[in-house]
């Protein structure tokens, strides 16, 4: 069948992780585990590409610059509690 030795693994996965898995076998009509060997492959494998990742990171670069926080100030904007002052004035 294959042309190489298969070894059997057991992962452990949430529900919605296995509903995304089997809407896409369900879509493609390929196996769940091709399609985890596809995305193992893709993301950790040769066929990688490096490429591209540097490409989307120059995409991103400067992303920020038309906002007048800078990213320090804008996590404390979204932080509601006051657990980190509390854990200051221990």
């Amino acid at each position: 069948m294959y042309p190489y030795i298969m070894l059997r693994t057991q992962i452990s996965l949430t529900e919605a992780d296995r509903k995304l898995l089997d809407a896409e076998a369900a879509r493609t009509g390929r196996s769940i585990s091709a399609l985890i060997r596809d995305a193992v492959a893709r993301t950790y494998g040769a066929q990688a590409d490096a490429g591209a990742d540097l490409q989307a990171i120059d995409a991103a670069f400067g992303a920020w610059h038309s906002r007048d926080v800078d990213g320090e100030a804008y996590v404390e904007q979204l932080r509601s509690g006051t657990r980190l002052r509390h854990a200051a004035g221990r």
